[in-house]
């Protein structure tokens, strides 16, 4: 019976994508063998682990390898795996889509004209490495069979825009892909991969650490010889095949770290992470006692697309005495470090362990606590001896770490310790905590901070006033991660933690507070029916009408008490779908202001004079801009201040 195919077009990002591969001008053509042999070793990790929980696919892991065929009269390349193969859905969901949306963003930007091309660090990136077979091949064929099924199918593009699947046959289950090549151009980059060296070479570049024989037959011609090593006369050269490995798959991180190649590591830590830049340090140990283990571990010098997207997969491999068991291990690494690639070998977990078992596994535990102690060391090293790389790490990693803040209680002071700020003694300086604590003012017991939705509303905002006046250091949050780990956080080295937004504020020496506390109580004798009559007016609006000590220059401002949530939490928790009261705000007024003068003398004439209630809104409303809010009211705002400059005029 024939067997029906099947057309398909690619999803729109997929052609674009497609289309910039067959076009590519990318220089490092060969990677695109990179990215095969990487997914073929995937889909071999995949058996395996696959076969621990389903011991029906155990007869298939006997003998897991990847190999290179080559058809030099057809040009043709094929990269054959023995691994979990794909069912026809899988074919259609992994090769005709693109799930990822930090792909999406990327590929929009290009169709806007803001990225040109397609980077390096494109590839492989987010699962698209296989796309990558079009810029070496004009087309390609893949044949399939899941493990668990039957079936195989037959999957077949020239990357213009559509493909063809078709039921066919595979006498075991894996995959193989097959490029049929386009002529080499020296010039374009493009050797030619019937070469046998080309592909020995590449093998050795990018793929010597997967962990399974990547072989492929070769050929050399012999002549017989006697026993001085000299050819025999008469005799003819024969040509001997051969099944060739072409990589060590040495595991790289039990050799000595002194007897490793920078470049070795940076290309074990491509392959792992599909990352082609090189990361921005590495951090290999090997931990005995409660539980002995190896750990191997990069720190990316770029924060990938989907570093906070839900579906983000961690990037730390587990390994059982040098057996791979899964990748993506949740469970060896907190969620704020998760921007962490690499490997962790154990030398005392069961090869049978599964998901479930490892969630309440106490030698995971005991792992994950030092790998967990050993970055947060290597961070804080970084910080003291190379500022400037370590800068780079915050810049693109900080509001990952921050998360760790509210979320490891048990090593909160280390990460404060390696956290760093803005804050208003300098536009570009990034701060420590210990650094803010050594330059605080005398008699200053508290650190001050100010989150805001960014570093501009924060410098603008009028809290600030008073600290400015006093030299007092305030740090400006501006990452939503800011507004959580500050509730959790109430003092750093002895020195308690304030918001200049909450609360009251007492700043100067014991004898300047003296006398700002007389001063506040006269004004409060003067201005208290006046106090007591805007709060009236605003109702339920406000929570009470006080004067304001952190006011120099500004008219009002609104503060909350010292345990409420900021406006900007109450923001970020209703868009998580949890249901938040509105917290009433204090309006407080700057008692030395002439606008609140005039109020007076408008309130001591005529204490029902309708303009106090218009006045009282205007100022709340004054309040709320002035920190970067939004009016409940827009248009109720506008139209008392415009009937107020019309009775003005």
């Amino acid at each position: 019976m024939t067997a029906i195919v099947e057309t398909f077009q690619f999803q729109t990002e997929t052609r674009q994508l497609l289309d910039l591969m067959v076009h590519s001008i990318y220089s490092h053509k060969e990677i695109f063998l990179r990215e095969l042999i990487s997914n073929a070793s995937d889909a071999l990790d995949r058996l395996r682990f696959e076969a621990l929980q389903n011991t029906a696919l155990a007869p298939f892991t006997s003998d897991p390898h990847v190999r290179i065929e080559v058809d030099k009269g057809k040009r043709l390349l094929t990269i054959h795996d023995n691994g979990i193969g794909m069912t026809h859905d899988e074919i259609v969901q992994y090769i005709g889509t693109i799930a990822k949306s930090g792909t999406r963003e990327y590929l929009s930007m290009v169709r806007e004209g803001k990225a040109q091309g397609l980077p390096p660090e494109f590839i492989g990136q987010f699962g698209v490495g296989f796309y990558s077979s079009f810029m070496a091949a004009e087309h390609v064929t893949l044949i399939t069979r899941h493990a668990a099924e039957t079936k195989a199918w037959k999957w077949e593009s020239s990357g213009d825009g559509s493909y063809t699947l078709e039921e066919t046959e595979r006498a075991e289950p894996g995959t193989s892909v097959t490029l049929h090549l386009k002529p080499a151009d020296q010039e374009d980059g493009l050797e030619d991969f019937t070469d046998e060296w080309a592909i020995r070479r590449t093998v050795r570049k990018y793929s010597d650490f997967v962990s399974y024989p990547i072989r492929m037959k070769t050929e050399r011609t012999e002549t017989e010889r006697d026993e001085k090593g000299e050819p025999r006369k008469g005799a003819k050269p024969r040509t001997i095949t051969e099944d060739a490995v072409l990589n060590s798959m040495q595991a790289i991180w039990t050799r000595p770290e002194s007897e490793v190649k920078n470049e070795e590591f940076h290309e074990f830590y491509k392959h792992i992470s599909h990352d082609w830049n090189e990361p921005l340090m590495r951090i290999a140990f090997k931990a005995e006692g409660r539980s002995e283990f190896r750990a191997l571990l990069f720190i990316p010098s770029k924060a990938p697309f989907d570093l906070f997207l839900r579906d983000q997969s961690h990037g730390i491999h587990l390994y059982i005495r040098r057996v791979f068991i899964m990748q993506d291990c949740k469970e060896l690494i907190p969620d704020y470090m998760r921007f962490l690639r690499g490997v962790v070998d154990s030398e005392d977990l069961s090869l049978n362990i599964s998901r479930e078992i490892l969630q309440r596994n106490r030698q995971i535990q005991v792992i994950r606590n030092g790998v967990v102690r050993k970055v947060l060391d290597t961070l804080a090293a970084l910080l003291r001896d190379d500022r400037e790389k370590f800068l780079t790490f915050w810049k693109e990693f900080g509001r990952v770490m921050k998360e760790g803040i509210f979320q490891d209680q048990k090593n909160k002071d280390k990460i404060l310790e390696t956290c760093l700020f803005q804050s208003t003694k300098s536009d570009s300086e990034w701060v420590s905590l210990e650094q803010v604590v050594a330059r605080m003012t005398e008699g200053q017991d508290t650190i001050y901070y100010l989150t805001a939705e960014s570093r501009e509303k924060a410098v603008a905002s009028p809290h600030l006033e008073a600290f400015r006046e006093k030299g007092y250091e305030v740090l400006l949050l501006s990452d939503p991660v800011d507004e959580v780990w500050t509730q959790s956080v109430f003092e750093f080295k002895g020195k308690k933690f304030q918001s200049v937004g909450k609360g009251t504020v007492e700043l100067g020496t014991e004898e300047e507070r003296k006398k700002a506390e007389k001063e506040r109580k006269e004004s409060e004798k003067t201005y208290g029916s006046l106090l007591e009559c805007l709060k009236a007016r605003l109702g339920e609006e406000v929570k009470d009408v006080r004067l304001s000590a952190r006011l120099t220059t500004s008219p009002a401002c609104l503060v909350g008490e010292a345990a409420d949530l900021s406006p900007q939490l109450e923001q970020l928790l209703r868009a998580t779908g949890q249901d938040v009261a509105h917290a009433r705000r204090i309006l407080e007024l700057n008692p030395k202001h002439p606008l609140l003068e005039k109020l007076q003398k408008v309130y001591e004439a005529d204490k029902d004079d309708p303009r106090l209630g218009d006045y009282a809104e205007l100022l709340a409303g004054f309040a709320l801009l002035a920190e970067g809010g939004q009016l409940p009211d827009a248009s109720r705002f506008t139209q008392h201040l415009v009937d107020l400059m019309v009775k003005g005029l």
